[in-house]
């Protein structure tokens, strides 16, 4: 819901300091809005234009990559690898299992033998600490700080990583649950505070009455859609056309101001972001999206697709070559000699 405010005389005039900052604010708060609708329109055109142009060319590279993992996994018992070459095999499986879990891109079948390597994997490794802590029970005192060594080891970047974002994830949710409660707080103080002043009964000038009438009509609209926005942009005009524009807004009230306009602009951030998160198809695109902090710009969106699907071409065929030499023994020899698997 959108409302054009009348401005009348007394806004006009010079406005205290604190209220150009409340002013700076609403500002703020109006580009958000506007930015987010743009978002909003915008969405399924370009989820169309992502889901033609690179899908397609993901979904041939994950086919590719579980491909690899399988042939790999075939050439552990067809051929006579070195323990070395053996390691560095499995090493590679792993890695491929990782980036497959999960994903949307392969059929069920393919998901479930993914699952099966991974659960193979899993008790590989615990079976190995388990001998190891067996074999390290004999060791002198001096060896019994090398467990929480290993512990360190195994906590490696990608976990680390993960539990950042996730962390980052959680204060985010933190954040926009404090500026959503704050949002739902004020709008009935809001809202009952303007009912208050500008209530038509109260009105003695039949001249004003109509006028009021008017305004009390658009405040029921909005605090029925809750739009805490246009509720404070109300109040602030009836309080500056109450007490004149010069006097300045008390402490309590500019703090009171202030709070509910910084967690509207927060619940406006967030919005904005999950919307650009469920949209965002890459890293560099992503990267390109908060450069611009967000704002939009479809054409640049559109030529990162493209540069996405070139990128993501490039790599299927260097898989698929890859894939090739994987399936012969010499050529996987080469791979293990040249250290390119």
């Amino acid at each position: 819901m959108s409302f054009a405010l009348k401005t009348t005389p007394q806004m006009v005039l010079e406005v205290s300091p604190q209220h150009q900052k409340l002013n700076r604010l609403i500002d703020e708060i109006e580009q958000q809005k506007q930015l987010l609708l743009a978002w909003q329109h915008a969405k399924d055109e370009i989820r169309a234009y992502s889901q033609k142009a690179l899908m397609p060319a993901y979904r041939d590279l994950y086919s590719t990559l579980y491909e690899q993992m399988q042939t790999l996994w075939n050439s552990l018992s067809l051929y006579g690898l070195s323990k070395s070459d053996t390691a560095v095999v499995e090493d590679k499986i792993q890695t491929l299992v990782r980036l497959l879990q999960g994903s949307h891109l392969l059929s069920q079948k393919q998901i479930d033998e993914v699952e099966k390597l991974h659960a193979y994997y899993v008790q590989a490794s615990e079976y190995s600490k388990k001998k190891k802590k067996v074999k390290d029970q004999g060791a002198e005192p001096e060896n019994e700080g090398f467990d929480a060594v290993d512990e360190y080891e195994d906590w490696n970047s990608d976990q680390y990583q993960q539990a950042r974002e996730q962390a980052k994830l959680k204060r985010q949710q933190d954040k926009q649950a404090q500026a959503e409660k704050l949002v739902n707080q004020s709008l009935k103080t809001v809202y009952l505070k303007i009912a208050s002043i500008i209530h038509p009964d109260r009105e003695p000038d039949e001249s004003k009455k109509a006028e009021k009438t008017e305004l009390l009509q658009r405040a029921n609209e909005a605090y029925e859609q809750e739009d805490l926005f246009f509720l404070l942009k109300l109040q602030l005009e009836v309080e500056q056309s109450k007490h004149g524009a010069n006097k300045g807004l008390s402490t309590e009230q500019v703090k009171f101001y202030q709070q509910a306009l910084e967690a509207q602009s927060q619940s406006l951030k967030s919005q904005i972001q999950e919307l650009i998160d469920s949209l965002v198809w890459s890293n560099k695109a992503k990267i390109a999206v908060q450069k611009s902090k967000g704002q939009l710009n479809i054409e640049q969106l559109y030529k990162q697709i493209d540069a996405d699907v070139s990128a993501v071409k490039q790599q299927l065929k260097a898989e698929k070559q890859r894939l090739g030499f994987m399936r012969k023994e010499s050529g996987l020899e080469m791979l293990l000699e040249h250290q390119v698997l």
